[in-house]
């Protein structure tokens, strides 16, 4: 009962943390990569130490093109950012790169996409985010249906579910602004990935605790809701702790030792699943909780009248 007893405060802990998403974006905007705006990316390991980086920046100034950038990957790696390059500049580049043939290296990713397909995956992306909300409101209403004359109408089970995913997907996309602002992290293809992960995820255990108020409505004799949603919360949260527990522990280790190319991939995701946890256990029932309370307050006050 406690969760639902202070239900307040962690209110105010989601808003402190949407607060903050929300400056970062505003503040600084989303990094977008190639995938999104267009353009080159190559990346490349050197078989020995690699050269120093005034000397690359120097060697890379000099080809004079246009929104050219390198950034250094780990010890040996170097990636390189561009506007869509023909064959001819870049052989010029791997000269440049290679000092004249002193410093070999080979060529771990190279990839092209045109604006009009960049703009393109960001429509499909927008698309497959908003379709994935309308099913999930469509579902829970559905499924909830034989829980409408239990207090609640099951449309709001649906809306107490995507105020939560928005909740989620607003902080973690609030992190990889700053993580973009500071790291110069870019929101590529990746990024929408691990948004739509977060959503599938996220709701899955939202709808666990939804589905425990629902069965112990019918078993409980209580006619007070706040109860029964206090009583659903504390027999699962355990579970959806220890279930994002063992996806954070992958996490973990995908961005201690995975590719330069997913760590950001990974942080993202480390800060979706921790709040998203934290959305379905503290936020999604408690907003049905209060919901309930404020329904009941206006019948009550409507009743005296």
């Amino acid at each position: 009962m406690y969760i639902v007893k202070y239900r307040r405060i962690f209110f105010t802990g989601s808003l402190i943390m949407i607060g903050i998403a929300l400056y970062a974006l505003f503040s600084y905007g989303l990094n977008l990569g190639s995938d999104f705006t267009g353009g080159t990316v190559m990346e490349i390991n050197y078989q020995t130490a690699r050269p120093a980086m005034s000397d690359l920046k120097s060697a890379i100034n000099a080809l004079k093109l246009p929104s050219l950038s390198i950034q250094p990957i780990g010890n040996k790696g170097l990636l390189l950012k561009a506007k869509v390059i023909t064959e001819a500049e870049k052989e010029s580049i791997n000269k440049a790169l290679s000092q004249d043939g002193k410093s070999l290296f080979t060529e771990k990713r190279f990839s092209e996409v045109g604006p009009t397909l960049g703009k393109e995956l960001s429509r499909k992306g927008l698309i497959a985010i908003t379709l994935v909300v309308l099913l999930i409101i469509i579902f829970i209403a559905i499924a909830f249906r034989h829980v409408s004359a239990h207090h609640m109408s099951s449309w709001k089970y649906g809306v107490a579910a995507i105020i939560a995913l928005v909740h989620d997907i607003t902080i973690s996309s609030g992190a990889m602004a700053l993580f973009g602002h500071f790291y110069g992290a870019e929101a590529d293809a990746l990024f929408l990935t691990a948004l739509l992960t977060i959503l599938a995820l996220s709701v899955n255990d939202t709808i666990v605790v939804f589905d425990r108020i629902r069965e112990n409505l019918r078993r409980h004799s209580s006619n007070d809701f706040a109860e029964v949603a206090g009583i659903s919360i504390n027999e699962t949260y355990i579970r959806s702790i220890n279930t994002t527990l063992t996806i954070i522990l992958t996490l973990v280790c995908l961005f201690m030792f995975g590719p330069e190319s997913t760590k950001f991939f990974s942080a993202v995701l480390l800060v979706g699943m921790t709040v998203g946890t934290y959305s379905s256990i503290f936020v999604a029932s408690n907003l049905l909780v209060e919901w309930e309370a404020w329904q009941r307050g206006k019948s009550v006050a409507k009743a005296k009248r």
